[in-house]
């Protein structure tokens, strides 16, 4: 698909968003028990227009989650438009939405609505409206829910978390020793603790204890920094206007026990993702660190394989996430009916959303978890805890999914776990590109 791209004009000078609006103008299942819907439909013959990022697995899930919805609601018709994920994604959706041309709802991940919202590129939903479908605050956690809220108005509403997780070989848990009499892991609350356990695994294994890679790849890096980060208590604020505040002490120990872990026994010194999963999922390694979009990969691979929240090693409990959620696209005049069908669309997909657990993505709509049926997916079961433990990038307008950010920290930090730059010289070299951007305003927002 051709991805529009904005003008550039000479003068007099115009703001971001009159930038995108120029641009655009020139550029011309079946439910679970007790969850069914009590909004009204939609006049009849409306459709609505949905635009998401999801390609693969997660792809395929959603459109039959649309289809579903589509056969419920007999008087509204979705159309599914599904663009390239990360920054052309999110730079398309900003253009349609500063040049008139936005769809009637889209997927943001929800580390990004805090840069988005704030310059009047989504539209508020309106919580009423949500109450009356039988969605209502009391249907998500807490900090999910408020991820979506800006300036006391809610921007976004989640269909999900999906954290960082710890995957695990059931059979090189057993003959390693490190299986408590349920079957699961055995806990552990130490570096050294985790280490331990997983040189035991490396002894069964004869190659790795852990797989996880990180050459070429930011999110890999940030996901487990900012774990072990979280862990320690810390915090990372990131103003405008001001220096990035931040624990030194907290990223320099994050980054040290990244660096142990990658000693060519632990795991490989210089691995990517791609080949940890395939040396995981080979029967090579006894755990993986990824997210949860690995468990049909490791269900298809036929691996006898468990799952937990990534251990607690600093006493914070606290691990790295990020969420999908739904957005009203800004429309200076939107149409009441096509507004109405999208909260029944989104309310009925919020109450069917166990298929989407099923590709390892934890539902955000409690109902849904909280149901028998969710209990028996395993080991999807196993690690629902996380969601209560989830922490969203430093909210600011250049974090989140698909951002620039964490290429930065892959710029600066990549060196460190290959031993060519100190982990103190790798990390004050990112703090400096982050500081220079906290000194620019929000494009979006000019």
């Amino acid at each position: 698909m051709t991805m529009m791209k904005p003008v550039n004009r000479a003068s007099p000078p115009v703001s971001r968003r009159q930038l995108l609006t120029g641009a655009m103008g020139a550029a011309g299942a079946a439910a679970l028990p007790g969850l069914v819907g009590c909004g009204g439909p939609a006049s009849a013959g409306t459709r609505i227009s949905y635009w998401n990022l999801l390609s693969g697995g997660d792809g395929i899930t959603m459109t039959q989650l649309v289809d579903t919805v589509d056969e419920l609601l007999s008087d509204v018709s979705i159309d599914q438009t599904v663009l390239e994920w990360g920054a052309p994604y999110y730079t398309k959706l900003a253009m349609a939405s500063a040049g008139g041309r936005a769809p009637d709802t889209a997927i943001m991940h929800a580390s990004r609505v805090a840069g988005y919202a704030p310059g009047g590129l989504l539209d508020p939903w309106d919580v009423d409206e949500l109450a009356a479908r039988g969605l209502t605050e009391d249907d998500f956690l807490p900090q999910v829910w408020d991820q979506g809220m800006v300036d006391g108005s809610l921007y976004s509403i989640a269909l999900d978390t999906h954290p960082f997780i710890m995957l695990y070989n059931v059979d090189v848990a057993e003959k390693a020793g490190v299986l408590r009499g349920d079957g699961t892991l055995q806990p552990v609350d130490s570096p050294q603790e985790f280490r331990d356990m997983a040189l035991q695994m490396q002894e069964v294994t004869g190659v790795h204890g852990l797989s996880w890679g990180y050459l070429g790849d930011g999110a890999q890096l940030w996901r487990l920094f900012y774990t072990m980060y979280l862990q320690q208590g810390a915090e990372m604020v990131l103003q405008t206007g001001k220096p990035a505040e931040v624990d030194l002490d907290a990223a320099m120990e994050s980054l040290e026990f990244m660096i142990s872990i990658v000693d060519g026994t632990i795991a490989a010194a210089n691995g990517d993702i791609d080949t940890g999963i395939a040396e995981f999922a080979n029967g090579d390694s006894g755990m993986l660190l990824t997210g949860v979009w690995e468990i049909p990969t490791m269900k298809d691979a036929g691996l006898n394989f468990d799952a937990d929240i990534i251990p607690i090693l600093y006493g914070t409990p606290a691990v790295y996430a990020d969420s999908h959620t739904f957005v009203l696209p800004h429309q200076d005049n939107p149409d009441p009916q096509h507004r109405e069908a999208v909260y029944d669309f989104v309310s009925q997909l919020l109450k069917h959303s166990l298929p989407w657990a099923g590709a390892g993505h934890i539902p955000a709509f409690l109902p849904v978890v909280n149901s028998p049926e969710y209990d028996d997916l395993i080991p999807q079961a196993h690690y629902a805890d996380a969601a209560e433990l989830v922490h969203y990038d430093p909210p600011s307008w250049f974090t989140g999914s698909g951002s620039n950010f964490q290429d930065m920290f892959l710029d600066e930090i990549q060196g460190v776990l290959l031993g060519r730059i100190s982990p103190q010289a790798g990390f004050e070299a990112f703090l400096d590109r982050v500081n220079a951007l906290l000194a620019k305003p929000n494009p979006l927002t000019v």
